[in-house]
């Protein structure tokens, strides 16, 4: 912005000084000519009335001196001609006298006792001022006399003139610059340190507030507003972070002493009754674990994490190796796929808890004796397919909804699982979306970006993780459908 606010500034001084320096350099530049015309003017009359007397006495040998002596003075060329038009004598040594000049139209108006005064061209190309005029005594003609006078002192002088006003417009423009930049930087300060503060405040703390001592009032203002709402904010989320904290100990207490309760009625009540007894002992569990991921999840949209680089291969093949023993248990096949993908950008600790909740809802879903493939594609792409009965189009709109279970789903998920997924995955600048698998089954696609370019099979440390085909355990069981 400051740069935006120095150009403007000197786009509007550039056009002052234009509408002031041009009009005068113009004007300056006409006063010179008409200057220089006026004064080549009244030397070729005053010429033209001494060559006159010397025509009229007869003295023809004192032309040449005459025109002579003021061209040598003066710079200018000088012509004279009798009645007739014929050259008496020319300042000029080389030209020749004698000649007629009755044909050119200077002199024709001359010899019809017509002042001409104008610009024209010389023999050499270049620009001169000629004044031309008759030598009468009353209204007799005697004869003409030609004067031109070279431009190029007006020129030297009017191009002087335009280089000190280009020069003066040059300092204007510095000292403007000057004045605006420092200007400019004074208006955007509460800016910049406002810019500053927003990004803290991203990040999720505000450890410098925006300057309010600085700049415009409307923008101290702004930024005294900026540390007012960030303050009450920053508490808000405190606040809600410490209930996170707090509840995740004082709901656990009572529904573990609820479960015990409840078992502690099964040796006093009729057998009919123990399977509502277990019904309860089952839901009083599974409200625990929700109870657990409405905690863990407040706790994920509570905190703001930067992604970094993590090798998506080396997370996969640990995540797969703790699933093993779950996974035999159900007669489950695990299957690692595709070539090495390297590094992606992920928040610390994310892409552990993505893997490890889809991996649990698959094999909530997988029958005995399937396969639970975990492809990865190119550009940081990774896919975990299972071979359970799937999701028609209306659930995979609803799935990532909070609580929202398939109205097929007979397992006791809590439906934070995805959610809990979708918010990891979006944090660490990601996608995730879910496709029918080929056959039967659920695609869950994770696209997450690449964080460097890898070559060839094996990570640092020299292992291999090519396709395999292993068994999976995890010891707990985070994420549900």
């Amino acid at each position: 912005m400051t740069r935006r606010l120095l150009l403007s500034y000197l786009a509007l001084a550039v056009v002052v000084l234009a509408g002031l320096e041009i009009p005068l350099g113009v004007i300056y530049a006409r006063g010179e000519t008409s200057r220089a015309s006026q004064s080549v003017e009244r030397d070729a009359a005053m010429l033209a009335e001494v060559t006159e007397e010397n025509i009229e006495k007869g003295q023809f040998d004192a032309l040449p001196d005459v025109v002579g002596d003021y061209a040598t003075r003066t710079g200018g060329h000088v012509v004279v001609t009798d009645k007739q038009g014929i050259v008496l004598a020319d300042s000029d040594l080389a030209a020749r006298t004698g000649i007629s000049l009755a044909g050119q139209p200077d002199i024709a108006r001359a010899l019809s006792n017509q002042t001409t005064v104008t610009i024209t061209t010389d023999g050499g190309g270049r620009d001169v001022l000629s004044a031309t005029m008759p030598g009468t005594s009353g209204n007799f003609v005697r004869g003409t006399l030609r004067l031109t006078y070279p431009l190029d002192q007006v020129s030297t002088r009017v191009h002087r003139i335009w280089g000190a006003l280009a020069l003066a417009g040059a300092c204007i423009l510095a000292l403007v610059a000057l004045v605006a930049f420092s200007m400019a930087r004074w208006i955007t300060r509460p800016l910049r340190t406002l810019e500053a503060a927003t990004t803290q405040l991203a990040d999720g703390h505000l450890a410098h507030p925006p300057d309010a001592t600085t700049g415009p009032p409307e923008l101290r203002q702004l930024a005294i507003s900026f540390t007012r709402t960030a303050t009450r904010l920053q508490h808000l989320i405190k606040a809600q972070q410490a209930f996170a904290s707090e509840a995740s100990h004082q709901l656990k207490t009572p529904l573990t002493a609820l479960r015990l309760r409840l078992e502690n009625f099964e040796p006093y009540l009729d057998p009919r009754a123990h399977g509502s007894l277990d019904e309860a002992v089952g839901e009083v569990e599974r409200l625990g674990r929700m109870v657990q991921g409405l905690l863990a999840l407040a706790r994920l949209e509570n905190s703001a994490t930067t992604a970094e680089p993590v090798d998506l291969d080396a997370v996969l093949a640990d995540r797969v190796a703790m699933w093993e023993s779950l996974a035999a248990e159900q007669y489950v096949a695990l299957d690692i796929t595709g070539p090495p993908v390297g590094q992606v950008w992920a928040i610390p600790g994310a892409l552990e808890q993505i893997i490890d909740n889809l991996l649990a809802n698959a094999l909530r879903v997988s029958p005995p004796s399937t396969t639970i493939a975990l492809h990865r594609g190119p550009g940081g792409e990774l896919h975990i397919i299972d071979q359970g009965p799937g999701m028609n189009a209306a659930d995979r709109e609803r799935a990532f909804d909070r609580f929202w279970r398939s109205s097929g789903s007979h397992h006791d998920g809590t439906g934070l699982g995805l959610p809990i997924v979708r918010h990891l995955v979006d944090a660490s600048g990601g996608t995730i979306t879910l496709h029918p698998a080929p056959g039967t089954g659920l695609d869950a696609r994770i696209q997450l970006r690449p964080a460097a370019p890898r070559s060839g099979g094996l990570r640092p440390g020299g292992e291999d993780f090519g396709p395999r085909r292993t068994h999976g355990h995890h010891a707990q069981t985070a994420g549900q459908r």
